[in-house]
């Protein structure tokens, strides 16, 4: 009954393997309030950013723009950039409208006669003038401009009964970025046709290379935090081009390289364990005998992370192999004291030394679950979570799936019978 109600559970839950994540995002394994992660966060936020862009390289500008246009139609994009984006659309039309602008505010930017500059009284009532029209429009209406209105009403006012060398001063902070501001909107005012040879050299080095190779760089839609997010757009990418680089495409994919690393390597583990244990015990059966449990608690263990929304990630999964060490080490004693036809595991002194062994690694491992880091702490969770189901495997499984010895022996002393068990 407990053997069939074990493998019926654990059966039972082996679809939620198919769901088991990977958190592939390095930044999630560092401690979330240290400043350097805060700091990344919202950079991540702004679309200036190459946070977690991908991109790609073109074997030409027209192929570039070509694959930028593809992809800025799927819905795991936000925008695509070539250099052919810093190229305004429309520029005839745009041209003609500043045009008209600039012809309009000719006589105000290009007057054909200077002023003389005003004298300290003159600039008294013009200071005055503007802090009463200021002081008006606070006192007609309410809110965060009539309060700006307000405030700078008093300093204006402040200003223009203060002594002339205040008055000076302010006019040396004020007025060369007004003049330097003005000389800017009358360059702009003469706009010309941009083309890739009229952009800046340094921005054409960054988007095109000598030989004609142009580099396309894509953006993901939603919050890039999210693995989900983040692994859609991968993936969509790597689908219309394979070639593609990236932060985002090398999380995802550094992610997929160390999950199948461990599949390969639990699986040559396993065998490698399997011939270890025949040379050993020279019987298949009790090879079964030793590696069924060890099976069982680890796909327990992978569906305890499921069902607790756990995923594993780069840091945790180091966990994995020691199950595999620890796990098939308890089963060797248990199989050990069977053959030697040993009775009542379960009450003897070798039960009671695999849980203290198991509860002092899971103890020590664990500890790290405490750890401010989150790498670290998934770490020590992973472990301690292992090593309490490979023990319970152990314990409670083993000894039933084993049956009665073969050779059942008087019952004396624990340390008599196996001394492997004192150790």
């Amino acid at each position: 009954m407990v053997i069939a109600g074990t493998c019926l559970i654990v059966l039972a839950g082996s679809p939620l393997l198919l769901h088991l994540s990977f958190d592939f995002n390095p930044i999630n394994l560092q401690n979330p309030s240290a400043p350097s992660v805060v700091t990344y966060r919202e950079l991540q936020k702004s679309p200036g950013t190459n946070a977690d862009n991908a991109e790609i390289i073109a074997p030409s500008l027209d192929k570039a723009n070509a694959i930028a246009r593809q992809l800025a139609g799927l819905p795991q994009v936000a925008r695509t950039l070539t250099l052919n984006t810093f190229i305004p659309d429309d520029q005839d039309q745009k041209i003609a409208a500043i045009k008209g602008a600039a012809h309009t505010l000719r006589n105000a930017l290009h007057p054909r006669r200077a002023q003389p500059p005003p004298s300290d009284s003159d600039l008294v009532a013009a200071i005055r003038a503007a802090a009463t029209d200021l002081a008006k429009v606070g006192a007609q209406s309410s809110g965060p401009g009539a309060d700006a209105a307000k405030r700078v009403s008093a300093l204006l006012t402040r200003l223009a009964d203060g002594e002339p060398t205040v008055r000076d001063q302010a006019a040396a902070a004020v007025v060369p970025p007004l003049v330097s501001d003005l000389d800017q909107l009358r360059k702009s005012l003469d706009p010309r046709p941009i083309t890739v040879q009229t952009l800046p050299p340094n921005l054409v080095r960054d988007w095109l290379l000598p030989d004609g190779r142009a580099r396309v760089q894509i953006a993901p839609k939603g919050d890039s935090s999210d693995n989900g997010v983040l692994q859609a757009f991968a993936r969509t990418v790597l689908q219309i081009e394979p070639t593609a680089t990236g932060p985002a495409i090398s999380y995802y994919e550094s992610g997929r390289t160390i999950t199948r690393a461990f599949v390969e390597a639990g699986v040559l583990a396993l065998a490698a364990i399997s011939v270890l244990l025949f040379i050993a015990l020279r019987r298949v059966t009790d090879v079964l005998l030793t590696l069924v449990p060890l099976l069982i608690a680890g796909a327990v263990t992978l569906e305890i992370c499921v069902l607790s929304d756990f995923p594993l990630n780069f840091a945790n999964i180091i966990a994995l192999p020691l199950l595999l060490g620890v796990g098939v080490a308890f089963k060797i004693y248990y199989i050990m004291a069977w053959r030697a036809g040993k009775t009542g595991l379960l009450q003897s002194t070798l039960t009671r030394a695999v849980v203290f062994s198991a509860m002092t690694n899971a103890i020590a491992f664990g500890s790290m679950w405490s750890s401010e880091y989150p790498g670290m702490s998934s770490m020590g969770k992973l472990m301690f979570l292992s090593l309490l189901c490979t023990m319970a495997a152990a314990v409670f499984f083993q000894p039933v799936l084993m049956g009665q010895p073969r050779n059942v022996k008087p019952h004396d002393s624990d340390d008599h019978q196996f001394p492997m068990a004192a150790e």
